[in-house]
């Protein structure tokens, strides 16, 4: 569900066409009762999801990471793919360059046309940095649009998709950093005009912060097992907006914190184990005490409400994240999302994986497991992915997601038959 000024576009899909009902509705009141004045405890028990702009931007984009319940901060052996999840993470690449490409179908089990693709390429530039690019493009297929009664008024293609450029440095042997800037762009409506208002494609840019720290241990085999910690700010960028009018929404800066620990334990089996905490940096729905016919009242001009005013810019919004839910320590700690992650590797050619994510269900309730596996042969990779639902349902259960990988150098210097 996408949010927009004041209006939501709901889509219901059966088939090959889907339909979008627009209706405008006044901020949030349809979750809000009249005269309500609840205790933190209550207010921290509801529903109160964080909703932005672009949700596609959250989209894991690979199989390997999604094989592992959506884990990707702090990866061993980083691929083409790892831009997206930390570009700091590049330097560590095995291969001076590669390219990735992957497929993931959307509500597959409803329509055909719906469906998630991912782009991305990086090379090495000399032996401390490393520059990518990346592309994103959500297909939401051919949409049948309505009025209010239901009446038909023209068919059109959503779609949105992300340009990303990124550069990481590698400051000593232990410790790189790297940056992504993003170009957004998101079309749902084309260009139309409902209840005299213009609609048109909204376009922002953003960009990434990204660290990660590396260290070794020994092992109790002799050996030495590998640590690593990542950090990635993602998507701090300007607000946007579908219609014509001033109001803009945030779009989903996270702040995604991961950790992993590799284990070899021998000369062909290794051990990967992952840790990822996740938060949306934008601002928490505040609880609005008193309401009118879905508006929010005033009272001596003032809005009465519990939490924190979400009207505020977008650096304010990051910080206000972390104290602004109006049920308290208790709701803000539900707002984090966790995930783990495994991976055994055998002789770096086969690869089999498995990870669960958690999200609260008062703030969305995706709570899944996965599992996949990986091959590679030669110059390529093929890493697949499938997701498990524990509670609700999910646009990717019961089917499968791919990606392939291709070391673009050793292709070059493969002899040609």
């Amino acid at each position: 569900m996408h949010k927009t000024d004041n209006i939501f576009l709901p889509i219901s899909i059966m088939k090959k066409t889907a339909t979008i009902a627009l209706f405008t509705i006044s901020s949030w009141g349809f979750l809000q009762s009249q005269n309500t004045q609840l205790s933190s405890k209550q207010l921290a028990g509801q529903l109160n999801t964080v909703t932005t702009m672009v949700p596609f931007l959250t989209i894991t984009p690979d199989s390997r990471s999604a094989a592992m319940g959506d884990v990707g901060v702090a990866l061993f052996n980083p691929d083409a793919n790892s831009s997206s999840w930390n570009m700091a993470n590049l330097i560590n690449a095995k291969n001076k360059t590669g390219f990735s490409m992957s497929y993931a179908p959307w509500l597959r089990n409803l329509v055909s046309d719906v469906g998630f693709s991912y782009l991305s390429g990086y090379s090495k530039v000399g032996a401390n940095s490393a520059v990518s690019a990346s592309m994103r493009y959500f297909s939401l297929g051919n949409i049948q649009f309505t009025d209010f009664d239901g009446n038909p008024t023209g068919q059109f293609t959503p779609n949105e998709f992300a340009l990303d450029g990124g550069y990481a440095t590698q400051f000593t042997k232990k410790f790189s950093m790297g940056v992504n800037l993003r170009f957004i762009y998101s079309n749902l409506t084309g260009n139309r005009a409902f209840s005299g208002i213009d609609y048109k494609a909204a376009t922002g840019g953003a960009g990434d912060v990204n660290l990660l720290y590396k260290t070794e241990v020994k092992s109790s085999n002799g050996g030495y097992d590998k640590i690593q910690f990542g950090l990635n700010l993602q998507n701090i960028g300007s607000k946007m907006t579908y219609s014509s009018k001033e109001k803009r929404d945030f779009v989903p800066t996270n702040m995604k914190l991961g950790a992993g620990y590799s284990h070899k334990i021998d000369n062909y089996n290794t051990v990967n184990v992952y840790f990822d905490i996740n938060k949306l940096l934008v601002p928490t729905r505040p609880h609005y005490l008193v309401t009118y016919n879905g508006e929010d009242s005033l009272i001596n001009g003032i809005r009465q409400y519990t939490g924190s005013d979400p009207d505020v810019n977008v650096v304010q919004g990051m910080v206000q994240s972390f104290y602004d839910a109006p049920g308290g320590l208790k709701e803000e700690l539900r707002e984090y999302m966790l995930s783990g992650g495994a991976e055994y590797i055998y002789d770096d050619k086969f690869t089999l994986r498995g990870g669960v994510f958690y999200e609260a269900k008062t703030k969305g309730g995706r709570q899944y497991g996965t599992m996949g596996i990986g091959l590679k042969y030669q110059t390529f990779t093929v890493n697949a992915a499938y997701l498990v639902p524990f509670a609700s349902r999910h646009p990717l259960q019961n089917q499968m997601r791919f990606s392939l990988l291709f070391d673009l150098e050793s292709l070059k210097d493969s002899p040609k038959d």
